[in-house]
């Protein structure tokens, strides 16, 4: 999208130069400004010690800090984050998260073993125990009607602004159980930031996770069927295809999942 170089563009979006080229019609426009999504790297440092560097896009950080130390089980309840701290850097952007005393302990304990197995060989056997990280199964459930999967579908697209202007950009909604109406809505350049970020903010907007399902814009990808069971939420409903161990997890965790969704037809897998 052309862009005034004068303005500034919003959060989550950038401004760059570019210039258009015509093969067919052996022409190159003038330089002109363009609006592209954000990405920067992201530190999590919980109580001091660096812990992990997403590529994210630099919106709504409140939410992808609680978000991402929920569904990664470095804190159980919101109230384990005592306290955070963003600070913004020449390489990227710190989030210099404080959390409870019990929490950290074991964040600690869960580092040590991780380096204390790091040589060759032995890293990716604990690299693979680490994959399956018995989650509590979500409580039976009925499966959603149609009508509320048409309702979120059509709002889905106008809600997504940075991708209306910039386009590359996933989007995660949590949707209205009874008419599907998006509730609250989270973007970024990776699939599993934006529904950390959203995770995140249903959290810290205090919204009921039994009263709602989840909308991506992306495949259902083994994170993000973990991510949602982490959540303790029962329905994902996914744009794109299922991987194989998304579904296996989704049915060993009675996780009602959806794909391919489009309006008068989707595909049902667990």
């Amino acid at each position: 999208m052309k862009q005034d170089q004068n303005i500034k563009p919003p959060n989550g979006l950038v401004n760059v130069s570019r210039q258009v080229r015509d093969t067919q019609l052996d022409h190159t426009s003038d330089l002109e400004q363009d609006l592209v999504i954000d990405e920067q790297a992201i530190a999590f440092v919980y109580n001091g010690i660096s812990h992990a560097v997403m590529m994210a896009t630099p919106c709504d950080l409140k939410d992808f800090a609680l978000g991402f130390s929920l569904s990664e089980n470095i804190i159980d309840q919101k109230s384990d984050l005592l306290d955070l701290e963003i600070t913004h850097t020449a390489h990227g952007i710190e989030l210099n998260i404080t959390i409870s005393s019990r929490k950290f302990i074991q964040l600690k304990e869960k580092r040590r073993t991780l380096a204390g197995n790091s040589g060759c060989g032995l890293c990716g056997i604990e690299s693979l125990q680490q994959i399956d990280k018995n989650r509590t199964p979500l409580n039976a459930c009925q499966t959603l009607a149609s009508e509320v999967i048409e309702a979120a579908l059509t709002q889905f697209k106008t809600q997504q602004v940075l991708n209306l202007q910039a386009g590359g950009v996933h989007a995660a909604a949590f949707c209205d159980l009874g008419t599907g109406d998006i509730r609250i809505i989270r973007e970024d350049v990776g699939r599993h930031n934006a529904l950390d970020k959203l995770i995140g903010a249903i959290n810290n907007h205090k919204l009921k996770n039994s009263n709602g399902f989840i909308l991506v814009s992306s495949r259902a990808s083994y994170e993000m069927v973990d991510k949602t069971i982490a959540a303790n939420i029962n329905h994902l409903v996914t744009i794109s295809a299922p991987t194989s161990k998304a579904i296996a997890v989704a049915k060993q965790n009675r996780l009602n999942l959806i794909s391919f969704a489009r309006a008068g037809r989707y595909v049902i897998y667990a």
